[in-house]
C-alpha cells in the first residue's frame, strides 16, 4: 500500500509564497520519482515538476520554469513544491504523484506515476 498525502494549501494573496508538502505512507520504497501536477479551473491537468530519486535533479517544462521549485528529502519520505511570487493563475488543485520507477528529466511524463494523492487547493486572490 501506498499513499501520497499532500498539504500547505489555502487561500493566498497575489505575490505571496507557498510551500506546499508530499508525505510518502506506506511500502515507501516502492515509490520513486516523484512529481506534481495541477489542475486549474476549466483547464487539463498540468505537469508542474518532477525530481530523481535521489533529489539530485529537479525538472520542470519549460511552461513553468522561474516561479517554482521542488525538492525532495527521500529519507524523510517527503518532497515539497516551492512556489513564488504567487498569480492568481496559479489557482488550482496540486496533485503529488509517484512512480515505482525512476526517470530523469522530459521522460517524466504523466504516464509513469502510479501513485496519486488526493490533491490540495491553491487558491490566490487579488
Amino acid at each position: 500500500q501506498v499513499q501520497l498525502v499532500e498539504s500547505g494549501g489555502g487561500l493566498v494573496q497575489t505575490g505571496d509564497s507557498l510551500r506546499l508538502s508530499c508525505s510518502v505512507r506506506g511500502r515507501t520504497r516502492s515509490v520513486y520519482a516523484m512529481s506534481w501536477f495541477r489542475q486549474a479551473p476549466g483547464k487539463e491537468r498540468e505537469f508542474v515538476a518532477a525530481i530523481d530519486y535521489s533529489g539530485t535533479w529537479p525538472y520542470y517544462p519549460d511552461s513553468i520554469k522561474g516561479r517554482f521549485t521542488i525538492s525532495r528529502d527521500t529519507d524523510k519520505n517527503t518532497i515539497w513544491l516551492q512556489i513564488d511570487v504567487l498569480e492568481s493563475e496559479d489557482t488550482a488543485v496540486y496533485y503529488c504523484a509517484g512512480s515505482q520507477g525512476d526517470c530523469q528529466g522530459y521522460l517524466c511524463t504523466e504516464q509513469v506515476f502510479q501513485f496519486w494523492g488526493q490533491g490540495t487547493q491553491v487558491t490566490v486572490s487579488s
